[in-house]
């Protein structure tokens, strides 16, 4: 039977782990596909166009901007990074699954944009835990650790927003979480062909 794909976003406080997440459950899943995100910065040695991001001018990037054709967009460290929606649209059009993970505001402007769209919320266990992993990191000094702490206590009031959380306390958890959120979505009926489900029940 055919179904429709359809649009998983995954976002949460830094530090939660999104991207650990969506690594150990794209494996599992058929057809489940990371979105690829167009950017206004030089590629990295080892990068490729078109398979790590869409690099792509400030101009083209205006343009994109000024026709629509972006779900969400940001600003970061000076450059831009965005989700070309023809992207996602192939994708899905083809029944494809895709997820990517982006902030929380991103997140709220591709579900204006995609009412359709599944979001997940992702949350560490306590906060103690967050700011141990944050630590953990060695990225950031205690300033920067103790800001990102306060704004993602912030976030959490936008969880209402979301369709799913799931608590990363054990990661081999909430990979079993994550893939049965993605098997219940893909088995609603708004999902399926009902020609196909119709042509299964023909009397013989």
């Amino acid at each position: 039977m055919d179904l429709k794909g359809f649009l998983i976003v995954l976002s949460g406080p830094s530090g939660t782990g999104k991207n650990t997440l969506i690594d150990r459950v794209v494996p599992h899943i058929p057809n489940l596909q990371y979105s690829i995100s167009a950017t206004t910065r030089k590629p990295r040695p080892g990068e490729t166009d078109g398979v790590d991001y869409f690099f792509i001018s400030d101009e083209k990037f205006d343009q994109m901007i000024a026709d629509g054709e972006f779900l969400e967009w940001a600003e970061f460290v000076g450059n831009r990074y965005g989700t070309p929606r023809f992207f996602v649209d192939e994708r899905i059009s083809q029944g494809q699954t895709v997820i990517m993970d982006v902030d929380i505001q991103g997140a709220l402007q591709i579900k204006k944009m995609m009412d359709e769209a599944v979001l997940v919320f992702l949350l560490p266990p306590t906060w103690e835990e967050l700011r141990k992993r944050l630590n953990k990191r060695g990225k950031d000094s205690n300033e920067i650790i103790t800001q990102r702490l306060e704004h993602s206590f912030e976030e959490l009031k936008y969880i209402v927003d979301y369709d799913y959380f799931i608590i990363n306390d054990q990661l081999d958890k909430a990979v079993e979480r994550l893939i049965t959120i993605i098997k219940a979505e893909s088995c609603r009926v708004v999902r399926a062909d009902l020609h196909s489900i119709q042509r299964l029940w023909q009397r013989r």
